[in-house]
């Protein structure tokens, strides 16, 4: 471009003249001129060459010039003239050089106006760009994988990108403990600098520029003087001064959370307004980003301690399930036991049963029985099984492991090298074929040794331990009843052959015949009481058993049927925590503990009320005449509050509390059995309530139990009858109300209750695992329907949950059911929630991603209400935006605006559709229309209803 302007009169360049290469030389100095006062001074060389008097100057347009003034220019604004005060005569060629001069003068400000301004506008435009970049890298880093300190050190650098920040730090402020924390901090003159996890308290740092920058919650910019005429009386430097000192505050809902700090040591380096701006700004992001790697961090803690406990659980849950088993397997061995006693069957057969009992509980191909007999003096043995030893004959007490059981009354676990220890200690020796492992539980009854039970294995396959030891051990104790029951059926029975014989020879000396035959019917009255005594009763508490108590039960429903003033109740008790007492101090305590617990309940209890042992940890108790229900609970509650002091067994305290349900007699119980079942229902209620409490059994259990039930039914006939149905939303634009598209909603059409919203059903298909043939009868009826609904015009959008893409074949089903309608996939949208894309991430990226490929729209509904990152958009191939109802609700007030213009803003930029979800409110619908939202759905518009009703009001209003 040319330095002279256009309409300047004709000068030659070349000097001819003085003037003229005066002229010359001012249009060689202006081209090289930058700024307005340098071309004020070369203009006003120029005239003093040419020997102009007057004073050249500027003055405001509007200021009115003196008579004598010659204009000469203006600058690029025309705010202010050039002016020559006082130039005197000059000829005709002169002024017109002159005037040459201005133009000149004006054009090359115009020039140097309109460089600055593209100067300008180059250098935001390159802020603008570098203040985008760091955003976009703090939201990032919210969402990356890098460690805190990996992350603070990007922050500083994105900081360092926009400014001077050699110097850097970030403050973080606990107001709840009245701490400071820097987890990050760079200075190059602080040679002792915080460490990251150290809490300071705020006293410590009290009128320091971090303190004041806290404590007012505004920026902080100036040097070191300006900053102390500021905080005038509250000012204390704290650590080494720096040149000049930039800070602004890090807020969260308008409290400070802490702050950001840069500084600077060089005297040719100061921080500008547009600096604390522009760090503001930073700012907030990175007080989001901190906000939101503290959430994921503690998300990830939860659950990782979520797993920790799962998988705890599921060890205890493992662990009970075998214990169960073996309890089951161990109560079914003992019912066994018990039969054997009452059985007829000879001695053989009744110790072939026993055998094949105990080898269900544990190895036992090597089993025999010794008995003591008659005075201990010899050993007998009336059942032997053996690989090796086939026969064992009767003996005399000896030195064999069989005696030493005996001798010691206690059970004895040896290997072939326990063995050498006791024969070195001359205690046994092992007699007959070695074993390689050996157990033997001493049998007892009537509080003296009578025999022992033994097995052995010859295999180091089979090797015992104290665990078969104890379960042995307890097996014997029911053995040696069932011995013991068994000896005396014998003894009865031997008993009445004598006394059949003794009333045949007395026949004849009746006198003392009759005095014999009173004894002996005594005798038999008192075992035939024993015997039933024994039936009806636990043998280890002497407690009523389960017979006793459902015979009583019977009897106090008849007397209640016929008068139903005779209420009573019954409670079913269970210890807490009982197996963790069998398995830490023992089976032996655990039996003493259930002894003292059935006597603490007895001392809980009328005379006339009775207590029994149902099996294990479980009593039941019926209460007779109960006044009512409170009576029932009251007895209940001191039964809990006794079991709650402590039992001294032996040389131990052991601490247990009880679970009880209560159920009180009604005219619906037709049978004893009922009672008890509904009473167990309403203890394991009181477990799951916190155990050591008492819970009554109502109509509510019942008709949870069966609503639960009947609700379960009803889902799978549901499915098999296609009741389930899609309602359709319509989607509007929010300028002209016209429908642009549909959303799928899910309705069941139930044949008694009416239309149900999935609130009312969708959990309990949820846990049956019929939710999701559920929806597929939704996709199928929506791309049935798409065609006759939406035509060529408008989308159908339908929501997928996150149990459909644990399949990796979601895509491709929905690819083959919308091709087996012919349904465009441009016409139909998959909705996901945020939740979903956290699950197999992925997985759901390569479903997402090929859905899209064939042409689906995909949308991210809820928007706002999980765990919303950037990278969400930028990494699964996301088209729509749905905006959360709870969003549009909060918009009338202005936080609320703010955020759905920063939705509306991002989608934007990232050319993304935005729908707004649960205008209800004309009001709502003008908010969202000023802030640029094009499209939007509520009840604003119209509920969600069925094809069949959008189809004919579509025909209606063509006709």
């Amino acid at each position: 471009m040319s330095s002279v302007p256009d309409s300047s009169p004709a000068l030659s360049l070349r000097p001819k003249g003085a003037a003229e290469a005066v002229l010359y030389d001012s249009v060689e100095q202006l081209s090289d001129a930058s700024d307005a006062a340098s071309v004020l001074n070369i203009c006003t060389e120029a005239i003093h060459r040419l020997g102009i008097r007057g004073h050249v100057h500027w003055r405001p347009t509007s200021e009115p010039a003196a008579p004598t003034a010659l204009d000469l220019a203006r600058d690029a604004q025309g705010l202010r003239t050039l002016v020559l005060d006082d130039p005197g005569a000059l000829d005709p060629v002169l002024r017109d050089q002159l005037a040459w001069l201005g133009r000149l003068v004006t054009s090359r400000l115009r020039q140097q106006a309109e460089t600055s301004r593209l100067y300008e506008a180059i250098s935001r435009l390159a802020l603008a760009e570098r203040l985008q970049r760091a955003l976009y890298a703090i939201a990032e880093q919210a969402g990356s994988t890098h460690s805190m300190p990996e992350m603070m050190r990007s922050l500083h650098a994105i900081v360092a990108s926009l400014m001077y920040a050699e110097n850097f730090f970030i403050v973080l402020y606990d107001a709840s403990t009245g701490t400071v924390r820097y987890p990050y901090f760079v200075d190059t003159a602080d040679p002792q600098p915080p460490l990251p996890e150290q809490d300071i308290p705020l006293q410590d740092i009290h009128h320091s520029l971090t303190w004041n920058l806290l404590k007012s919650s505004q920026p902080i910019m100036g040097s070191m003087p300006e900053l102390m005429r500021q905080f005038e009386g509250h000012f204390e430097l704290v650590g080494p001064a720096c040149e000049h000192f930039l800070a602004v505050p890090l807020l969260r809902d308008g409290r400070v959370v802490g702050g950001i700090v840069i500084q600077s040591y060089r005297t040719d380096t100061h921080y500008t307004t547009q600096d604390r701006e522009l760090l503001g700004y930073v700012a907030q992001h990175v007080q989001t980003a901190l906000e939101r790697r503290e959430a994921q961090s503690e998300l990830e803690h939860r659950v990782a301690d979520r797993t920790a406990a799962l998988r705890a659980a599921n060890r205890v849950l493992r662990q009970q399930v075998l214990e169960r088993q073996r309890g089951e397997r161990l109560q079914t061995a003992l019912f066994r036991i018990a039969e054997l006693a009452s059985a007829p069957e000879g001695s053989d057969d009744f110790y072939a049963a026993m055998h094949r009992v105990i080898g269900g509980l544990l190895y036992a191909r090597n089993f025999y029985i010794a008995l003591l007999e008659e005075q201990g003096q010899r050993i007998s043995f009336p059942y032997s099984v053996d690989e090796i030893d086939g026969v064992r004959l009767a003996r005399e007490p000896g030195c064999g492991a069989t005696e030493y059981v005996l001798r010691h009354g206690q059970p004895l676990l040896a290997d072939r090298a326990a063995f050498d220890r006791l024969a070195e200690q001359g205690e046994c020796t092992q007699t007959g074929a070695r074993s390689v492992c050996w157990l033997g539980v001493p049998l007892r009854w009537d509080n003296q040794v009578k025999g022992a039970l033994v097995v052995q294995s010859y295999s180091p396959e089979h090797m015992y331990d104290a665990r078969d030891q104890e379960l042995l051990t307890f097996v014997s104790y029911h053995v040696s009843n069932a011995l013991q029951r068994k000896h005396g059926n014998e003894s009865l029975k031997h008993a009445y052959a004598n006394l059949e014989r003794r009333v045949t020879e007395r026949t004849r000396a009746l006198a003392l015949a009759n005095r014999d035959l009173r004894e002996q019917i005594a005798e038999r009255e008192r075992v035939e009481r024993r015997l039933k005594y024994e039936t009806l009763h636990d043998s280890l508490t002497g407690l009523p058993n389960r017979t006793f108590l459902l015979q009583r039960l019977e009897h106090s429903l008849q007397k209640y049927q016929h008068d139903p003033a005779t209420l009573f109740a019954v409670l079913f008790i269970d210890l807490d925590r009982f197996k963790v007492i069998n398995d830490s101090v023992g089976h032996l305590i655990g039996d003493d503990l259930l002894f003292q617990v059935g006597g603490r309940i007895r001392a809980c209890l009328k005379t006339r009320d009775i207590v029994a042992r149902l099996g294990g940890d479980e009593f039941a108790v019926l209460l007779g005449n109960v006044e009512s229900q409170a009576t029932a609970v009251q007895i209940a509650e001191r039964i809990i509050g006794e079991l709650q002091v402590p039992f001294r067994l032996g040389a131990k305290e052991v601490f247990t509390s009880a679970s009880i349900g209560v159920t009180i007699a009604g005219p619906h119980y037709q049978r004893p059995e009922e009672l008890l079942r509904d009473a167990d229902s309403a203890m394991y209620r009181a477990k799951d309530a916190g155990r050591h409490c008492t819970a009554v059994f109502d109509d509510r259990l019942r008709y949870e139990a069966l609503s639960l039930l009947e609700m379960e039914g009803d889902l799978r006939r549901a499915l098999n009858r296609r009741e389930f149905v899609p309602f359709y939303q319509p989607i509007v634009s929010l300028e002209d109300g016209r429908t642009v598209g549909y959303e799928a909603l899910l309705r069941w059409r139930h044949p008694e209750r009416g239309l149900l919203s999935p609130g009312d059903f969708l959990a309990v298909a949820e846990e049956n695992g019929s939710a999701e043939n559920i929806d597929w009868q939704i996709f199928e009826q929506v791309c049935a329907q798409a065609r006759s609904l939406i035509g060529d015009h408008g989308f159908i959008s339908f929501n997928v949950s996150a149990r459909h893409f644990r399949s990796p074949d979601l895509d491709q089903r929905l690819l083959d059911l919308f091709q087996a309608y012919q349904v465009p996939a441009s016409r139909l949208r998959v909705e996901v929630t945020e939740h979903t894309l956290l699950e197999n991430p992925a997985q759901v990226k390569r479903i997402l991603a090929n859905l899209r490929a064939h042409g689906a729209g995909i949308a991210l509904d809820d928007f706002g209400t999980g765990y919303s990152s950037l990278s969400y958009l930028h990494q699964y191939p996301i088209q729509t935006l749905k905006i959360d109802r709870s969003f549009i609700v909060e918009m009338e007030h202005a936080g609320g605006v703010a955020v759905v213009r920063a939705i509306q803003v991002l989608a934007d930029s990232l050319g993304m559709q935005v729908i707004a979800e649960g205008i209800e409110e004309e009001q709502q619908r003008q908010a969202l229309l000023q802030i640029g939202s094009r499209f939007g759905q509520g009840f604003l518009f119209s509920h969600a209803r069925a094809a069949e009703e959008w189809l004919d009001a579509a025909l209606a209003t063509t006709g």
